[in-house]
């Protein structure tokens, strides 16, 4: 049990640690709870607790946090340069609050180009599963999808299992088998409380350092703000001989990290001063790199009951796309009220009862692409913290991105008319009708462009959505070295997926949550 966490940070009183980590997310909570088995950590969340909270707790209730714009939401709204809408966490337990609960670790080539240790990777990842990973319970609409996807022909099937390899699997789920969620939150329940400290509402808006007499500037302490408006400051512990034990970890995610280290002076010289913002490094690739794994989906009404379920099956596609699904809640519901929707439904469905609260009850088959070979850029318009910064992500910018996306559709099609699936299909509906009715949802503020209602790579570029995979901004070898310390100063480092270089296959969350893990051990190793 966690016994210093500050909800009031009048209450807080300002000691020095070991570690400072900014961010309680999905690395920052494992990260935290590894170091403080040796050192003082303090942990630092823009957001508040998960816990208690019915909107992220409840399987019933996916989604309501999302579309929760207000200034207390653990979600963050924004919308891309390419006029997708997105969110970001603002919550204790980082994206795993808010997200669909699918689990799956990275390929072995992944862990083998990111220059990992092996053995000790599985280790972290077991460490994270013992907490927080559930078998799930697969009932009709899953298991229809799965034989979907075999029919379709990605096979194998492997089964249940939190490898990543080709063809159908079922993976895990951070929803228990009450449909409760968990979150990289319940992994500090590993922490020592004696050496742990948690501030939530808390919103970090400097990093500072000193570089008198130094070769690099050192980072020494924060300044961070309270849910009040008022300013606090926490600092390194300044005692000599503890070598590298002695840091400012970011872990704040694509977003949050190389936000805040533009805040405070390490990013592109003239893009901060012209913030006015006093420059500490001139490192240009900060903010490079940010990419969004895209999101294509097929809504598909059925014409009987389905149950609710999140993620828990996936086809991994020889070709680089992977094809996965959520149901059971009545997603026109807001829909009904914008755009075209109801009119669409309407010729497709003239003897339905289209406001009926139960017959449009279907699901979602959606493909997202390995990746992305496409990039943006993150930038600030202002040196407000709490203000999102400008990110584009050129969706669909690489033409072997779009011809995944097309091949990806193309195969939703296949699970659609498939054997397996024939139940929850209505028989009078096309595959092209089908795309049509997608299409008439307000999913995006991408402009629409072409008028060949059978071109898929058109209906890629006018649906895309975002699957909140986005990554980038710190990249390895670019922002930081090997041991994720910040290229140009000393005492920081940058622990999260924004160090990604290309998105962990599947779903992000497992290795997210691992590399938490991995990095405490490696630093504690350090020794």
């Amino acid at each position: 049990m966690i016994k210093k966490v500050y909800n009031q940070i009048k209450y807080f009183f300002c000691y020095s640690y070991h570690y400072i980590i900014i961010g309680g997310g999905t690395a920052g909570c494992p990260l935290a709870a590894t170091l403080s088995s040796n050192y003082n950590v303090l942990l630092i969340e823009r957001g508040g607790s998960p816990y208690g909270n019915p909107n992220i707790t409840n399987l019933s209730s996916f989604g309501y946090s999302l579309s929760d714009h207000s200034a207390t939401s653990p979600s963050q709204r924004f919308i891309s340069e390419d006029g997708v809408i997105n969110s970001r966490a603002r919550v204790l337990g980082g994206g795993t609050s808010l997200n669909a609960g699918f689990y799956s670790r990275a390929e072995l080539k992944y862990v083998k180009d990111s220059s990992w240790d092996g053995k000790l990777v599985n280790e972290s990842y077991e460490w994270v599963e013992k907490i927080v990973v559930f078998k799930p319970k697969v009932e009709a609409w899953q298991s229809a999808v799965r034989d979907g996807l075999l029919e379709a022909g990605v096979l194998p099937n492997n089964g249940f299992t939190f490898d990543h390899s080709n063809g159908t699997k079922i993976d895990g789920t951070i929803f228990d088998r009450s449909g409760h969620r968990h979150t990289a939150a319940d992994l500090l329940q590993y922490a020592n409380p004696k050496r742990f400290t948690v501030l939530l509402h808390a919103t970090v808006s400097r990093i500072l350092f000193r570089s008198k007499g130094k070769q690099k500037p050192v980072a020494y302490g924060v300044i961070f703000t309270d849910a009040s408006g008022i300013k606090h400051r926490a600092y390194l512990n300044q005692e000599s001989g503890l070598g590298s034990k002695n840091e400012i970890i970011l872990s704040a995610g694509a977003l949050g990290s190389p936000q805040l280290l533009m805040l405070s002076g390490v990013g592109p010289a003239d893009h901060l001063r012209s913030l006015n913002i006093t420059v500490v490094v001139d490192q240009p690739l900060v903010g490079q790199g940010m990419s969004d794994n895209p999101m294509n989906a097929v809504y598909v009404p059925s014409p009987i009951e389905v149950e609710i379920s999140r993620v828990q099956v996936v086809g991994i596609t020889e070709f680089g796309s992977y094809i996965e699904a959520l149901s059971g809640v009545n997603y026109l519901e807001r829909a009904l009220q914008i755009g075209n929707v109801a009119k669409v439904l309407e010729k497709l469905l003239p003897h339905a009862v289209i406001h009926s609260s139960t017959a449009f009850k279907g699901g979602f088959i959606f493909e997202k692409i390995i990746g992305p070979l496409s990039t943006g850029v993150l930038e600030l318009t202002t040196k407000n913290p709490n203000a999102n910064p400008v990110v584009t992500f050129n969706y669909f910018k690489e033409p072997e991105d779009l011809q995944r996306c097309a091949h990806g559709v193309k195969t939703i099609e296949k699970v659609i008319a498939s054997k397996a699936f024939s139940k929850f299909r209505y028989d009078n509906i096309s595959f092209q009708a089908l795309l049509y009715l997608t299409s008439s949802f307000p999913l995006n503020l991408v402009p629409k462009t072409g008028n060949d209602p059978t071109s898929l790579e058109q209906f890629c570029k006018n649906t895309v959505m975002t699957i909140w995979h986005y990554h980038g901004g710190c990249q390895v070898g670019k922002v930081i070295d090997q041991d994720y310390k910040v290229l140009g100063v000393d005492s920081l480092r940058v622990i999260d997926g924004s160090t990604f270089i290309n998105s962990p296959r599947t779903n992000p969350q497992a290795t997210t949550m691992m590399l938490g893990r991995y990095m405490g051990i490696k630093i504690l190793n350090e020794s």
